[in-house]
This record gives C-alpha cells, structure tokens and sequence, in this order.
C-alpha cells in the first residue's frame, strides 16, 4: 500500500467503548457444547478492533440497506475532462462482492450523482500530500459536501463516497471519515455525515476491493496490515483489511461474526480447557459452522476456519484450514489478527507469497505450548474441513 493512513481518528477522546459484553451467557446443558458468547472478545483500543462489543454510536451497522451518495469532484487546478461514467463502472462490483461476501445480510444501496462537483480550493491545499489530519479532511469532506448540497438531498443517505477526477494526482490515497461525536461536524439538510470514503488515485490501482475495505472501516474493522516493517507479514492477502489487492475471496470467518454476517450458532466455542471436534464449512459459502475459536485469554483466541476459493477469486494459491490468533486489545496496524504459516519453508509458486501457503492440510497440526493450544485437521475436501480442538 501506498499508506498506513486509511482512518483517521479526531483528536480528541473517542467515545468509551464498552468494557465488557453485556449479554448474560446461558448455561450449557450437561454434555451440550459451551455456547459461542463464551468466545467472543471484548474490544480494548477504543477505536477499530476486533472486539465485539462494537460501539454503535461511533460506528455503522454492518447489516441491512446501507444507503450510499457517491460524490464526484474536480478542482479548479484539476479540471475533469471526462465523464463520471467510467469511475462508477469501476467501483460499481464492490456492492455485489459485499453481498455475497455478507452470505446476502450486507446491502450497499449506492446513488451516483452524475455530475462533477467543482470544489472551492485547489486540490493541492488539502494536505493529503503530506499526511492528511482528521481536521483537513474533514474540511475536505465539507466542501464536497457544501457544494454538492444544491443537487441532492443529504438526509436520504446513510454515509457518502467522494470520488475525485483522475486529473487531481494531489488526491492519491482513501482515507475513512468517521465522525467524531463529540464535535459539531458536518451536516447537511439536517442531517449529521458521520461516516464516508474519500477516494484517491490508488482506487486504480486496488479496484473495487478498496470500497470494501474502507467500508469495512465504518462498520469497526482495523486494519490487519502494518503500520511499520514488512507491509503484509500478519494476514498477507487473506483479508482485504489486509492486502487489498491479495487473493482474498472473502473477510476472515472472525470478522464475519463481529459484523453479524455469521451467527452465533456458527460458531464452535472452547472458551476453556478440553477437547472436540467440529467440521468447518467455507466462510465462502453459506450455511454450516464457520469458524472454531480456542479462547485464551481475556482478550485472545485462536481461529480454525475453512477456505476455499471462489468464482473470479480462484486465484488463491492455498486452500484447507487458516488458523490465525485474535488480539482485541491490539491496536489497528499492529496485529490484532496473525496468521499461523502452516509451511513457512514451502517455496510459493509464481505469483503467490509464501503466507498465501499458510492454511493446514489434512494431517498438519497447529500447537501453541504457552498456551496448551492445539489444532489437528483430520480431514478435508471441497465441503469443508474437519478440526480436532484441544486445550489444556
């Protein structure tokens, strides 16, 4: 990626997120496996992360009818000379592969307002090239919005997109808005925008993924790739929090449950010492148990999940069972999901990474002796995956 900075947080505090789940956990019958709640964690950052307990003051749900207004805007030292059409033909897909990859609870409902909006300032005065604050961006947003405000009605929609001109090469990256609640903001016919997307240049380069991404920001995902070092070391291509471009076919089966796409009855729980044995199917598909999670602390868990891929996405050079370890007091860019490399000295073919060979094949194990982990796949194939689960 070209930056680290794809959501920027208000400077201020951000709203307190809830310090533990507030939903009781019912008591599992004798011999009745320990109902998921047990293993779902609480978030610590305060921001983007990978609790559960999301805060839905600053954040967006993740299901339903999500109604978007896409924006385009040129600039007086960057004029359009082309149509609108094309840059809604080129992220026009994403609302297609977030259904599916919701399993159909996920509807981006956008409207293209075909028309370029001029906005007041040059496109070189925003501060994107030299690390755009939350405050210039805000006024960024603000004036796309202000002058938008004559051709549509702003109280219709739930967040925005902001497309600018290819000609603005001062605009090269997207960043997340999230609104900052305890400021006044921006509103527009009486409506406060707490949440949009302000694309760059490098939407180009990563495709429609990129909205799934940023998207994913203002539903409460982190991001999964590094801030410093080695860009992709923690998910590769695994998830587009991660590498937006890899050969992700879908968000990791964790995410999926904190969205709301998968089920707490999908989900196979050890939240303390014992044993047993769960069959996975694809977090691509529909249907059945996605994901297995061993939990280990307060705030972190391991994940045995299926994948296999799909459709225009069968690029993925590794199929069977991803093991990966949850950290919700990690901050977003430092790791709060890791992947397991299940063949760390396997030569990756052409066109592949060596973690995009990190899922376990059908007699591989994952163990973890500070914390009494272990996972055994048993079996495998185009269905899905069977997974031995042991704690000690």
């Amino acid at each position: 990626m070209t930056t680290p900075l794809h959501h920027l947080r208000p400077l201020v505090a951000a709203v307190a997120l809830i310090s533990c789940l507030s939903a009781p956990t019912a008591a599992a019958a004798p011999g009745s496996p320990p109902p998921a709640a047990g293993c779902a964690l609480p978030g610590r950052t305060g921001w983007t992360d990978e609790g559960h307990d999301t805060d839905r003051t600053q954040f967006q749900p993740a299901t339903g009818t999500r109604r978007v207004l896409t924006l385009y805007v040129d600039f007086p030292d960057a004029p359009a000379t082309d149509s609108t059409e094309p840059y809604a033909a080129h992220l026009a897909p994403a609302a297609d592969w977030m259904g599916r990859a919701s399993h159909g609870r996920l509807r981006l409902d956008n409207t293209p307002l075909h028309r370029w909006i001029r906005m007041p300032a040059e496109s070189t005065s925003y501060g994107f090239a030299r690390g755009i604050t939350f405050e210039s961006h805000e006024t960024y947003l603000r004036d796309a919005i202000t002058a938008a405000d004559p051709y549509t009605d702003f109280s219709r929609y739930d967040m925005v997109y902001v497309v600018p001109t290819r000609t603005a090469t001062a605009i090269p990256f997207s960043p997340t808005y999230l609104y900052d609640p305890a400021a006044p903001g921006i509103t527009a016919d009486g409506t406060r925008v707490k949440w949009a997307v302000t694309f760059g240049q490098d939407m180009w380069r990563w495709g429609h993924k990129v909205v799934a991404h940023e998207t994913a920001h203002t539903f409460g995902l982190p991001d999964l790739y590094s801030f410093t070092g080695d860009t992709h070391r923690y998910v590769g291509g695994w998830d587009v929090m991660g590498n937006i471009a890899g050969h992700a076919p879908q968000y990791l089966g964790w995410h999926s449950w904190k969205l709301g796409w998968t089920r707490y009855d999908q989900v196979a729980c050890l939240p303390a010492s014992g044993r047993r044995t769960v069959r996975l199917t694809p977090v691509e598909q529909s249907g059945g148990t996605k994901i297995a999670v061993l939990r280990t602390g307060g705030t972190t868990a391991y994940v045995a999940e299926s994948r296999r891929a799909q459709g225009n996405d069968a690029a993925a050079c590794s199929t069977g069972v991803l093991v990966y370890k949850v950290d919700s007091a990690a901050p977003t860019g430092e790791g709060p999901v890791r992947i397991m490399n299940a063949n760390p000295t396997t030569t990756p073919p052409t066109g592949c990474t060596p973690l995009d060979l990190a899922a376990y094949a059908p007699g591989q194990s994952f163990t973890d002796p500070a914390t009494g982990v272990r996972i055994d796949v048993l079996a495998g194939g185009r269905t899905g995956d069977t997974v031995r689960l042991s704690k000690e």
